[in-house]
């Protein structure tokens, strides 16, 4: 592991300056993202983030975005009948109040094709966020603020499983692995959480893996009551999502792609206590 003063570190502002700099020249990078870690990259360097992980070159991406402007990637004149966009508005606050999670909607015109998605004849687009509380949010201003239009393509910091050959390749929560498992994909930069642990304790009802995603863009009346699709179950559990939402006066179908939830990636060396709850 790197020295104290070798690392960047999300705490200190002249490290995160200097990470959206390198961004912004078409860098990926992997950064500290509530309780895990994400590789983020200019919007139209999609296809480097994937050559970086491993993945098809050509593999759509999803967007993450700095507090309050999650919204920006979603043409809300295109959501369902009966869901009004101050609802969705109200969702998405709600739940980057809480930590990390991911929201699926009919994609905004500017949003590039690398960046979305089709679903039952939508043009969708995924937007994943770390929490409002999270320290990356000063990264992720920064390199908002640094590449034109401001669009952020991100992905889990890990190897792909079409390079591990597994079912799935978790997300790493420790920096110290992933350096290790990317090392030899070409230089890494990497943007630490300052300390792991408090990081996943911040969370601690948030597992250590991708976020949960929410899809708006199938929601739907039924009852009288707005229902929208958990497309992936997470690091939020799927009690928790259903909670928030009917706080909101909305309830939740499990769709089949979040039927099992996903599980975090571990450590022979240093398991996560967290991870027995």
């Amino acid at each position: 592991m790197p020295d104290d003063h070798a690392r960047l570190v999300l705490d200190r502002p002249d490290d995160v300056a200097h990470a959206a700099r390198l961004l912004a020249d078409g860098r990926p990078v992997a950064h500290g993202f509530a309780n895990i870690y994400a590789l983020t990259a200019r919007g139209d360097a999609v296809g480097r983030l994937n050559d970086l992980k491993g993945r098809p070159h050509d593999q759509t991406g999803s967007l993450t975005a700095p507090a309050g402007r999650v919204l920006d990637a979603f043409d809300l004149a295109a959501l369902p009948r009966g869901v009004p966009a101050g609802l969705v508005a109200d969702v998405v606050d709600a739940f980057c109040a809480l930590g990390p999670f991911g929201f699926r909607g009919p994609a905004a015109a500017h949003v590039p094709p690398a960046l979305t998605a089709q679903d039952a004849g939508r043009t969708t687009t995924q937007v994943i966020v770390p929490g409002d509380a999270c320290p990356s949010q000063a990264f992720l201003r920064a390199a908002a603020d640094a590449v034109p239009g401001g669009l952020l393509a991100v992905s889990s910091a890990n190897r792909s499983r079409h390079v591990t050959g597994g079912a799935d390749a978790p997300a790493h929560w420790r920096a110290d692995a992933l350096r290790a498992e990317l090392a030899g994909a070409g230089e890494l930069v990497l943007l630490e959480h300052a300390d792991e642990a408090a990081a996943r304790a911040r969370l601690p009802r948030h597992t250590t893996v991708s976020t949960t995603v929410l899809g708006v863009h199938r929601a739907e009346r039924a009852h009288g009551r707005v229902h929208l699709v958990l497309e992936r179950h997470g690091s939020l559990a799927a009690a928790d999502v259903a909670r928030v939402l009917a706080t909101l006066g909305v309830r939740l179908t499990v769709g089949p792609r979040a039927a099992v939830r996903l599980l975090p990636r571990t450590y022979a060396d240093r398991p996560d206590p967290l991870l027995a709850r």
